[in-house]
């Protein structure tokens, strides 16, 4: 094709589009901005704000940005690659039908999965009471008392068992942990991670060895891997007697009709609810569950929702004890987790709650029944079976092998292959009765004379059961009414909608969080997630069968390392605390690789995000804090001094670039120098890479190794608290050493590299939203973005600065992508604080920007690149009027005991109570601004008690009656 016609084609295929309608401002409006600040051009806005001697100087070296249509037709020709085969290889992960009504309306809806986590619990009632039933699902299977709102995956959740059975049991005085031989061989690389750097023993062995070890703690599989069903209840009683924490990882389905571990005597419970509705997506996005007893509830890792009241006395739901660990203890915490999967642990909880106890128990006992068909068919035929119980997995020994993986590749079915020759085969709800005939004719061969029909009459007559009676469960579960109540579809479809109707997301309003980057996650990025050829693989299926998640991932991965100038991309951490733990174990092996194993100094700034020093600490780094100057910049001279100090034992520095104050510090690079001379290797945290791309790039300017929050610059979706990703870019001398997977190993890494996801590649399934967002965007579509985005927070910074100071500007006057404003003048003045604007913020409809971090009574604002001028002004508008609300009580015109700040928010009760006595009018409280009055959103509670939700710890789902509105 001659040149001039493939321009003209492009230009026919307007590829600009995705472009303009991912940046919310177009030329008319961002020439607006730029004369507000008095300010030239975007060019000089960015010269003033960008260290010149770190600009990129070009542009990226991506193709140019794709349509829509064409983005997704040519993932769907990867798509294409892919090979959704008969999955029976089970491992942790199944099968599974998400209903229909949940996918349209939760998975599918932008009401779900745009809002943030729930700090502010008063405009995220609906997805609190999701969460609450998920937590409630949970103790009740589990038979434990406590269960927190979610984690990453049943590996790390595991690991943190692990790390709480050590912090939680005082009296045992050893440093051994004990690994039952059939738990989950994902479980055991994660755990064998974890523990190096803490300094446990692993003791790995058959579960019945437990008692002949001194250990403070253990993990038992139940079922185990290969299916065995074994009663744990002697097995755990003997452990409490020596003294013993014990953990038990389960199948979340299993425990229908199992007895539940609490009931066993365990201590802690933990698991996958993957396949309560949730694809299999190649490894994830699921919610692993983690459950304790009640003496435990003030160490559990995580997120614990919890019942409060708000200050009516009227229930309402929050997180509890909301500073987790990592904020509290910092480089003495031995967790760093921040997140959760909390749009998944919602399908899951919404699942049990369409379902109810008694689908459950049809679901359980249909996968229960055709297994142990399957199984009495394949003993009436001669072929041995490994164990005599079962619930949904089958252990085939003594049997030839390459003869049934032929069988099962003409069928295209996916069986587990051990090692040793012996076959693994796991059923799941997808499982049908012709699904078993299929696995007689593969397993033995067409001459088979077996009758489905006939065994099943065997089962019936005789009382078959691969559940050994002592370990059938007795109790029930699910008998809250949430869980009885939605059985049809427009029941379920109404409840979603209510529990949507009762949080505020990107579907209403910008949410301005410092630091959280709520952008747009555009629909076209989000289609692919659906698809079965994404959604419906098997983390562990053969590598043939999966070249076209290879190849999206393979170019993800090269599209990143020229945004980010390092030189390999690690994909598997699945949240950006995973990516520290993750970049830094990479360092700590490179290090012990070369000799110098006893470098395990970090350095940290004060103004680091809690999370940093947590992971350092988690590696068994001693945290070393630098202090920041006036300006909030490293200070350079302390740091110098501190490196020099430790200089024989300096591992890394942490950093956030642009820093936490929300500014492009100038000597970046002569910290990297400093680090680099002293022998230790710079960590660049990547919670702020949204203000870098295509300007910028952290390989460049001295970074060895960075996390990636996919979550935020790249656009996957927050989903009310999770999914996130948090990849790591290292450069080549690091390479090697980032997370191997001892199931699907991962060809260019030290195969002694162990894991730190259950996944090799983590939450592989929403990968194709990033994908898309670059493919669309192109080089210059990110590079504006960026411009974008820096230039709405300076233009924020200008119009509130009369009303609000900015804590933090860099040296020519200018922020980065988000500013920081001081509320400690006002609070002192007038006796209003930061929470009270944040909460008066709902009743103009906007969720607060980020509250006291990183410095105590202050907010940090980001408008990130997708949001219009009309929307950063009706911000700006609220924030002013607020301002002038303040001078009001300064004034003494309102008290500070009755005014609408120290009210906020307003309720719609509050506005139709007969006893209206505030010193303002109704008006003022609920409808302050026209805007308002055009499109109200409603907090459907009042301020929460935060106090009394910690003081009574409730994590159970309260009487129905007690916070649902009538319908």
């Amino acid at each position: 094709m001659r040149p001039f016609a493939a321009r003209r084609l492009a230009q026919l295929a307007n590829h600009d589009a995705f472009i303009k309608r991912h940046n919310g401002s177009d030329a008319v409006d961002t020439q607006r901005m730029l004369d507000a600040l008095d300010v030239p051009s975007m060019e000089v806005l960015i010269q003033q704000t960008v260290p010149d001697d770190i600009r990129l100087g070009r542009e990226l070296d991506l193709d140019d940005p794709r349509s829509e249509a064409e983005a997704l037709d040519y993932l769907a020709q990867l798509a294409r690659q892919n090979r959704v085969a008969k999955n029976f290889i089970g491992q942790g992960y199944y099968g599974t039908q998400m209903p229909a009504v949940i996918q349209r309306n939760v998975l599918e809806n932008p009401g779900w999965y745009t809002a943030y986590t729930p700090y502010q619990p008063e405009i995220s009632q609906g997805r609190l009471e999701g969460l609450l039933n998920f937590q409630q699902v949970i103790m009740d299977l589990t038979g434990m008392e406590l269960a927190n709102a979610s984690l990453l995956d049943e590996a790390t959740a595991a690991a943190e068992a692990m790390a709480l059975c050590k912090r939680a049991n005082k009296k045992s005085k050893s440093n051994a942990f004990f690994v039952a031989e059939d738990v989950f061989p994902q479980t055991l690389d994660v755990l064998k991670t974890r523990a190096q750097y803490f300094g446990f023993e692993l003791i790995v062995a058959p579960a019945d060895a437990l008692e002949h070890h001194e250990v403070f703690g253990a993990l038992l599989q139940y079922p185990g891997e290969s299916g065995q069903v074994n009663d744990l209840a002697s097995l755990l009683a003997n452990a409490r007697q020596k003294q013993v924490m014990t953990c038990v990882a389960t199948d979340l389905l299993s425990l229908v009709l199992l007895k539940e571990p609490g009931a066993l005597g365990a201590d802690i419970v933990v698991g996958n609810s993957q396949r309560f509705g949730v694809p299999m997506g190649f490894g994830g996005p699921h919610a692993a569950f983690f459950a304790t007893s009640d003496k435990l509830k003030r160490s559990i890792p995580g997120r614990i929702i919890g019942v409060s009241r708000d200050s009516h006395g009227k229930t309402a739901l929050r997180m509890a004890m909301q500073t987790r660990e990592q904020h509290i203890r910092r480089e003495k915490a031995t967790s760093n987790i921040c997140t959760a999967q909390a749009l998944l642990a919602n399908i899951a909880g919404f699942y049990a709650t369409y379902h109810g106890a008694e689908g459950l128990r049809t679901i359980a006992n249909r996968v229960q029944r055709l297994t142990t068909i399957l199984a009495l068919g394949l003993q009436q035929a001669g072929t041995t079976l490994a164990h005599d119980s079962w619930f949904d997995t089958l252990r085939l020994t003594d049997v030839d092998k390459g003869k049934i993986h032929g069988r099962a590749m003409t069928h295209d079915v996916n069986l587990r292959y051990f090692a040793n020759g012996d076959v693994g085969i796991s059923l799941d709800e997808t499982t049908s009765a012709h699904d078993v005939a299929m696995l007689f004719d593969i397993i033995l061969g067409d001459e088979h004379q077996l009758s489905i029909s006939a065994l099943d009459d065997q089962i019936i007559s005789k009382g078959i059961t691969g559940i050994p009676a002592s370990c059938q469960r007795e109790t029930d579960f699910l008998t809250h009414p949430t869980f009885k109540r939605y059985r049809s579809e427009t029941e379920m479809l109404r409840y979603l909608k209510r529990l949507e109707n009762k949080d505020l997301s990107l579907a209403h309003a910008m949410i301005p969080l410092g630091s959280c980057t709520m952008k747009l996650n555009a629909t076209s990025e989000m289609i692919p997630v659906s698809w079965p050829a994404f959604a419906n693989l098997h983390p562990f299926a053969p590598r043939e069968q999966v070249s076209g998640y290879h190849q999206m991932i393979d170019e993800l991965a090269s599209f990143l390392v020229e945004i980010t100038g390092y030189d390999h991309i690690s994909m598997q951490p699945n949240s950006g605390a995973q990516g520290e733990y993750a970049g830094l174990l990479a360092i700590r092996r490179y290090q012990a690789a070369q000799g110098e194993a006893h470098r395990d100094v970090c350095l940290i700034p004060s103004s680091a995000h809690g999370t940093n020093p947590a992971s350092a600490a988690m590696l068994g780094m001693q945290v070393v804090v630098v202090e920041c100057d006036t300006d909030g910049n490293i200070d350079l001279d302390d740091l110098t001094q501190k490196a020099e100090k430790h200089s024989d034992r300096l591992a890394a520095v942490m950093i956030t670039y642009p820093s936490t104050h929300g500014v492009f510090e100038s000597h970046v690079r002569a910290v990297c120098e400093v680090v680099h001379r002293h022998g230790g290797q710079v960590y660049v945290d990547g919670a702020n890479m949204n203000a870098q791309v295509g300007i910028t790039r952290p390989g460049d300017f001295g970074g060895d190794v960075s996390h990636l929050n996919l979550h935020k610059t790249f656009c996957i979706p927050h989903g009310g608290g999770g999914p996130g990703m948090g990849p790591i870019g290292v450069k080549a001398h690091l390479a090697p050493y980032v997370a191997n997977h001892s199931v699907t190993p991962i060809d260019g890494i030290d195969r002694d590299s162990g894991a730190v996801a259950a996944a090799a590649f983590g939450s592989a399934s929403i990968l194709p939203i990033s994908w898309a967002y670059i493919k669309m965007m192109g080089a210059r579509g990110l590079r504006e973005a960026t411009e974008l985005a820096i230039l709405n927070a300076n233009y924020i910074a200008k119009r509130l600065e009369d009303s609000f100071p900015v804590l933090y500007r860099g040296e020519n006057g200018t922020v980065a992508h988000e500013c920081i404003i001081d509320i400690r003048p006002l609070k002192a003045a007038s006796g209003i604080s930061e929470e009270d604007i944040a909460k008066r913020l709902m009743d103009y409809g906007f969720h607060a920007p980020t509250m006291s971090f990183p410095v105590p009574g202050t907010l940090m604002i980001e408008p990130t690149e997708s949001e219009s001028l009309y929307e950063i002004d009706r911000f700006c508008d609220a924030m002013i009027a607020i301002r002038d609300e303040i001078a009001r009580v300064e004034r003494g015109e309102w008290t500070l005991e009755d005014n609408p700040l120290v009210n906020a928010p307003h309720t719609m009760a509050d506005i139709m109570a007969n006893d209206w006595q505030r010193a303002y009018d109704r008006e003022i409280g609920a409808f302050p601004t026209e805007a308002v009055k055009a499109a109200k959103y409603w907090p459907t509670v009042n301020r929460v008690d935060n106090v009394f939700g910690d003081r009574q710890l409730i994590c159970t789902c309260p009487s129905i009656d007690e916070y649902r509105d009538p319908t």
